[in-house]
């Protein structure tokens, strides 16, 4: 088990359906990340997509530059940076530049990339961006820690390449890549002893593949003489809370089916069988958390059994539910569900506890007090 407190956060795609006005939904994203930021969650990870209608952020720098104005506290990573897409030179320097302008605020995630089709726009066949990922990584790594580097490879060459300017953070920012069923990001996580953002699911079944990745994540690390700690594994759940069960899955009725129909139409893979109700398979099979803040307590707890422990709980940030409902949903986390894991409440508790113990002798001492004071207002008069 990880020894300090577990985090909060959201991973952001961001999910818009195609029916709403995009302009507004990126304004929402924002809105959505000062909301949390006054909350008190602590991280946010936004995606980089360039196909498929809806996920809509096409340069993740960009959106979390722009966040970063308009919030305090909240840390904000690229969730993920589709580094088989760039010249690594540019990636570093442009996430050194975010490094510096958030005062250490940023975080660096890697993946692959999600979608083939954006891939396949670029001539770019599916089969070697895991490849490609690593070849980026062996570069970026190594120039945000400040090394010159010569490389290369049959899609990228470096020469003497070194940042002009050195990262805020040292030796580098907090970096993790993303992890859904096979090992190649965890390979990736471990040789560079980056965390691990898994975005598997959270059934029995995806918990032990995860639970593997994450073996092999630590085993590669020692290899590299890099360290790896339980805090710097996410995991991902799609959630909504309510006062009630029934009211968190009357909310899902806004956005849950457009959801699943892109992940059916779009995405390279779905978790949800095309013949079952989505809302009933999803929660039944836990890829749905939908419920109150007693039902996500236990689903984490469980969770943390399941792994061994882990060091953040991101929210899959979906738009299943309305705006009003959304953040409400974000509130009621932020208000039951935080105390639980942070142990908040702990001092509070032990000092009421206190308090009580002592209570009737107080009482009796505070009438004492009392009564003393009339008789010598009495006696002066």
């Amino acid at each position: 088990m990880t020894d300090t407190p577990l985090r909060f956060g959201v991973f952001l795609g961001p999910h818009h359906p195609t029916d709403e006005n995009p302009t507004l939904c990126l304004t929402r994203d924002l809105d959505l990340l000062q909301h949390l930021d006054a909350l008190d969650y602590d991280e946010a990870w936004i995606g980089e997509h360039h196909s498929g209608g809806f996920e809509i952020v096409a340069a993740p720098e960009i959106f979390l530059a722009t966040a970063a104005e308009r919030t305090k506290h909240i840390k904000l990573g690229t969730g993920v940076k589709t580094v088989s897409f760039y010249h690594p030179l540019v990636v570093a320097d442009q996430m050194v530049l975010l490094d510096h302008l958030t005062r250490g605020r940023v975080m660096f995630g890697a993946g692959p990339g999600a979608l083939p089709s954006d891939a396949y726009m670029m001539g770019i066949e599916p089969g070697e961006q895991r490849q490609r990922m690593t070849d980026a990584l062996d570069a970026i790594v190594p120039l945000m820690e400040g090394e010159t580097v010569s490389m290369e490879t049959d899609w990228f060459t470096l020469k003497d390449a070194k940042l002009q300017l050195a990262s805020y953070t040292k030796p580098m920012m907090e970096m993790a890549v993303t992890s859904v069923r096979s090992p190649a990001g965890a390979l990736c996580a471990g040789k560079y002893g980056a965390g691990l953002l898994v975005l598997g699911g959270t059934s029995d079944e995806a918990l032990a593949t995860q639970k593997e990745n994450w073996r092999i994540c630590e085993e590669t690390a020692a290899k590299h003489n890099r360290t790896v700690e339980r805090r710097q594994w996410r995991i991902t759940m799609m959630i909504h809370i309510a006062e009630t069960k029934e009211k968190a899955m009357k909310d899902m009725e806004f956005g849950l089916q457009k959801w699943i129909d892109y992940s059916h139409h779009v995405l390279p893979a779905s978790r949800f069988p095309e013949d079952q109700d989505p809302l009933k398979w999803g929660m039944e099979n836990n890829a749905l958390l939908i419920g109150t803040p007693d039902d996500m307590i236990e689903e984490i707890e469980r969770v943390q059994k399941h792994t061994g422990g882990f060091g953040t709980l991101l929210f899959y940030a979906n738009n299943f539910a309305n705006w009003e409902a959304t953040k409400h949903s974000y509130e009621l986390v932020a208000r039951h569900v935080f105390p639980h894991f942070k142990g908040s409440n702990t001092p509070r508790l032990e000092s009421y506890g206190r308090a009580r113990k002592i209570h009737d002798q107080i009482k009796e001492d505070f009438k004492q007090a009392v009564d003393q004071s009339k008789d010598a207002y009495q006696k002066s008069k």
